[in-house]
């Protein structure tokens, strides 16, 4: 079968090839705002773009009794803007020569296809709101710049995971740590040697870095919830080997979706840099510190969202998969804001598609699990507003 010919047969597959037909990488998202503005238009969908131009749909509640939901996906995609032409290869949908988009263009082409059948139905149902959001691959700077306060739904379901069935409830942050050490007196590595009021940084630096953890930290029924892993250590310069370095650096990550276990790990690091502060005073001194690049998405008491996507997955015939992942997405920028109440959000990442090597040219998805994903989202809001 060739792509057309799918696409003269579900609308779906067409609408997804549509969106990732359009170039749009980080920042440059404009072609695909427009087209959405022109398709709501078409399609009498509420559309509005808010100060940073990412894009909001919402279809009104026809029972306010029943509680609103989110779904939230991103419009820029790891790419140039080059033609992006799709093609069958068996069961996968992939493009010529470059990368698909297909994260996150199925999570958009899921939400926006089943958004509009909704607003033609006559099925009582609760406010679906939908945020389509700039910048996720490079910065994030979309998400963080929704007006969350114009949003009602406390639960969000965020569009962007790989696959199909899985549904993480929580995700480790990221913090970035800087440790320094300066020697206050440097030095020949021949005159100096014996001069005990002189200490090597390099050395300094290797002594702190051995005392300090490296891998996971803290785990919790087989997932890792916390880790630490050094990036690299400079001091001098390789090729000289007769000065005694009074400079030296290393870096860090911490990644962790427990608040409570990342402070526990900071603690212990500044321990460590104060006792090294003790044992070196007037020789050298050593700093350290913090930078959160994403605040932690941590899991919620609340498991209503778990249990109903469980059971209904099932009852599709997708297996689901309830689980934590050791890395970022928009999850925890929704995770740590409130909406229009003053509700805490409480997201979940969702996969509604089966997308294989993203980020390369030899990005695919198979488009029968775009499909059944459509399937699972329509059978789960039903269920959420039964």
């Amino acid at each position: 079968m060739l792509i057309e010919e799918l696409r003269e047969q579900n609308k779906l597959i067409d609408l997804f090839c549509t969106l990732a037909e359009i170039p749009s990488p980080s920042l440059q998202e404009e072609k695909v705002i427009e087209w959405l503005g022109k398709y709501c238009k078409e399609n009498s969908l509420e559309y509005r773009l808010d100060n940073y131009q990412n894009v909001l749909i919402k279809i009104p509640a026809t029972d306010t009794t029943k509680p609103p939901l989110l779904l939230s996906a991103h419009m820029d995609v790891i790419g140039d803007d080059s033609p992006v032409v799709t093609y069958l290869d068996g069961d996968l949908i992939r493009a010529k020569g470059r990368t698909l988009g297909a994260d996150d263009k199925a999570g958009l082409a899921n939400a926006l296809y089943f958004a509009t059948e909704l607003s033609k139905s006559d099925t009582p149902h609760g406010e679906l709101e939908l945020v389509f959001t700039r910048d996720e691959e490079n910065g994030a700077s979309g998400i963080r710049n929704i007006e969350f306060d114009k949003l009602n739904s406390k639960y969000a379901l965020v569009l962007d995971s790989d696959s199909l069935g899985q549904l993480m409830t929580s995700g480790a942050s990221y913090t970035t740590v800087k440790i320094h050490v300066n020697s206050f007196k440097g030095g020949h590595s021949g005159i100096d040697i014996a001069d005990t009021s002189r200490e090597n940084a390099a050395k300094l630096i290797a002594d702190i870095v051995s005392n300090l953890p490296q891998g996971v930290y803290y785990s919790k029924d087989g997932e890792v919830i916390t880790s630490c892993n050094i990036g690299g250590i400079t001091s001098g310069n390789i090729n000289v080997t007769n000065i005694i370095n009074t400079a030296a650096d290393a870096s860090y990550s911490i990644r962790s979706s427990s608040r409570e276990m990342e402070n526990e790990l900071k603690d212990r690091m500044i321990f460590e840099i104060d006792d090294f502060n003790r044992q070196y005073q007037g020789v050298a001194e050593a700093k350290i510190t913090f930078e959160e690049h994403l605040p932690p998405f941590e899991k919620a008491d609340d498991d209503y969202i778990p249990i109903l996507f469980e059971a209904v997955a099932k009852k599709t015939g997708i297996k689901p998969e309830i689980s934590s992942f050791h890395a970022g997405a928009e999850t925890h920028i929704y995770a740590n804001r409130t909406n229009s109440k003053g509700e805490k959000f409480l997201p979940f990442l969702v996969g509604l598609a089966d997308v294989q090597n993203m980020h390369s040219s030899e990005e695919n998805v198979n488009y029968k699990s775009i499909i059944k994903g459509q399937e699972l989202l329509k059978a789960f809001y039903e269920a959420y507003n039964g």
